[in-house]
């Protein structure tokens, strides 16, 4: 097998996000918008409703806890506390790569978020890629089972598997098998970028071969060239991943036109979102889900009291915001709630 040491790699990625500074060059592009304040909201505020039914489940709060980690004892303890988050507060929440779990069983358990959020919208999570290096329908299937999830996520990493000294970079042919997964899988398939975001062109593709929803996971978070980076010891491989710290496409940006372009799907948005008002922003502007990483992981692991104390702050930063624009439910916050500033012709209303 040509990666040899998944776990220590799953180590090396969590240490890293904790340790360094992985974050993109690139803004995600949320700091040009400003909600149009509402002066006479003529609602109380115990009324509104952020819960919303995605694929089957009630979520109660319009955030996902995005796919992070899993594979060793570390990321274990990490996803527990994850998903007793998402359960307690009806969020969504995803695992990380289970690529591990299928290649060594014993690992299996460590994506088990199931067993602490039985009612949770829970993703399952493969590299895309792996469709390429012998995985097919039956480790779609494992990965689902492991997690009992509701969906299978895949995810699509050209620049971080271009980059990372084992990587897998066949990536030809990918939307055909991906088609023959959603077809025959039993469980809806959801696909995301890991940090670069996805392009109008590629998401029209992957809906037209049958993928149920979008995580743009756009630029101005981590950028996962840079978690490669300090992996790395050559000098002239370090300098090869500096030079992708400003690629991709800014959150923001590709949120906004894919929503545009396929407003009958759900998509997501990911990608340095980092505070409250960004959740807000984001779904004012379209996005059915607004996905966080690091701030979860740095919070599951300082206490899972910090934990939640963060997802209630989020909550409360949201129906704030919704009660403030005079926004009774989701559907309503996203009409025309939410204005671009720093124009050349100024302040232009998004609807």
């Amino acid at each position: 097998m040509k990666d040899r040491n998944i776990k220590s790699r799953k180590d090396d990625h969590i240490r890293i996000n904790l340790e360094e500074n992985v974050s993109s060059s690139l803004i995600n592009g949320l700091e040009k918008y400003r909600f149009i304040h509402c002066a006479l909201p003529e609602m109380d505020i115990r009324e509104i409703n952020l819960s919303q039914t995605l694929f089957g489940r009630q979520v109660s709060v319009p955030l996902l806890i995005s796919s992070m980690t899993g594979g060793t004892e570390q990321a274990f303890e990490i996803n527990q506390s994850l998903a007793l988050a998402a359960e307690k507060f009806r969020l969504a929440i995803g695992v990380g790569s289970q690529r591990a779990g299928i290649e060594d069983s014993s690992l299996s358990r460590t994506f088990n978020m199931r067993a602490f959020a039985p009612n949770a919208l829970i993703f399952s999570n493969l590299g895309a890629v792996q469709l390429n290096y012998g995985y097919g329908l039956d480790e779609c299937k494992q990965a689902v089972d492991m997690t009992q999830a509701d969906c299978l996520l895949l995810h699509l990493n050209p620049l971080q598997e271009a980059i990372q000294p084992e990587g897998d970079t066949n990536f030809k042919g990918l939307l055909q098998k991906i088609e023959k997964i959603c077809k025959e899988l039993a469980v809806p398939v959801i696909v995301k970028e890991v940090g670069w975001g996805i392009s109008v062109e590629i998401a029209e593709k992957l809906v037209n071969c049958g993928v149920a929803g979008i995580d743009v996971a756009g630029a101005g978070g981590t950028s996962w060239s840079q978690v490669e980076r300090f992996r790395l010891s050559n000098q002239h491989d370090i300098h090869v991943a500096d030079a992708f710290k400003d690629w991709g496409i800014p959150t923001t940006e590709a949120l906004i036109a894919v929503k545009a372009q396929i407003p009958e799907i759900p998509v997501f948005a990911s990608g340095g979102l980092k505070t409250g008002m960004d959740i807000a922003k984001s779904i004012a502007l379209g996005a059915d889900l607004a996905g966080m990483a690091s701030v979860f992981l740095k919070a599951a692991t300082n206490s899972l009291e910090q934990l939640f104390n963060t997802v209630q702050e989020f909550e409360k930063i949201l129906r704030i915001s919704m009660f403030a624009t005079g926004s009774k439910d989701l559907s309503d916050f996203k009409k025309g709630k939410i204005q671009r500033i720093e124009t050349e012709y100024g302040p232009t209303a998004v609807s």
